[in-house]
Formats: structure tokens, sequence, C-alpha cells
């Protein structure tokens, strides 16, 4: 069963509802819905996790812990693969979201040059976040539906695959 593999990964629902940055929201970390493991459940995760993957901002995984809250899906599940976008893949992905938001809005290439100063803040995101924005936007969109039909699918297949198993 899909659930088993599943389950080996995620962490224990204590630990996640003692995490220091989620604890506030209280009660609403002891609905059942938000700990089980069942096809819809794992599918709105995937789909919330993703999303939130490309959301460009700190602390993406309380904004997946929102969203699972939310629309009752998997919480740790939907936590967990917020880290798609880590340290080492963060650059590439979010160099190819604005790379998309520049190709389809058409704008000519510019030389880019990052620098960690407050005048780069100032001045060069002001020309670079509407390609970067909607770059984000359309990758997290993608990104969260094509996961939520692929794990449906592959949830399907999986039981399937066992069940004419053991038929044989």
């Amino acid at each position: 069963m899909p659930r088993k593999i599943i389950q080996k990964w995620l962490p224990e629902p204590d630990k996640i509802k003692e995490h220091k940055y989620l604890k506030w929201l209280g009660s609403w970390l002891h609905n059942p819905a938000l700990w089980h493991l069942h096809r819809r459940n794992v599918a709105r995760a995937f789909a919330i996790g993703l999303f939130c993957a490309w959301v460009p901002v700190p602390m993406q995984m309380v904004l997946a812990a929102i969203g699972a809250v939310i629309w009752r899906a998997n919480l740790p599940l939907a936590v967990v693969l917020v880290w798609l976008t880590n340290p080492l893949t963060m650059p590439p992905m979010f160099y190819g979201a604005y790379e998309l938001g520049k190709w389809l809005l058409g704008r000519p290439d510019m030389p880019f040059q990052f620098e960690l100063s407050m005048t780069w803040l100032t001045e060069g995101l002001l020309q670079v976040w509407e390609p970067f924005l909607l770059g984000c936007a359309i990758l997290g969109t993608l990104s969260a539906v094509l996961g939520y039909f692929v794990s449906l699918w592959l949830w399907r297949w999986h039981v399937t695959h066992h069940w004419h198993k053991r038929r044989q």
C-alpha cells in the first residue's frame, strides 16, 4: 500500500504539533484529516506542497501548513514537499521562473548582476520582479496540478498493481 511507503518518510504528528512555528495553529492541528494517508488527502498535499515550493518567500513551510489545514490535506506531506526548494535547488528553479516570465512578457535580455546590498534590492529587484513572480506563479500552478493528478494516478497504479499480484 502507498500508505506504508509514505509513512516511513513522514515525521510524527506530535513533532509537528510541537514545532515552534506551527504551535499557533493550536486545536486545528488536532483534526484527524490532517494526519490520515488516503488518496485524495495525499493528492491535495502534493498540490499544496508543490505550489508553496514556488512561492519566493521565507517560511514556505508555514504557508504549506496553513494550506493543508484549510484544504484538509496531509499536513506532514505538504510541509515536507516544500523542501523541493532548498539552498541547492532554489537558484536554478527561481532563475528558470524568471526566464519563463521574461519570455512570456516579451522582455528583452538585460544584464543581470546580483549583489547583496540595499541598492540592488531597491533598484535591481524592481527590474526583475514582474517576470520573476509571473514565472513562479505559472510554475507553481503547473506543479500543483501535475502533482495532484500524478499522485492520484500513482496511487491508483500502485493499488491495482498489488491487487493483480495478489490475484495471481
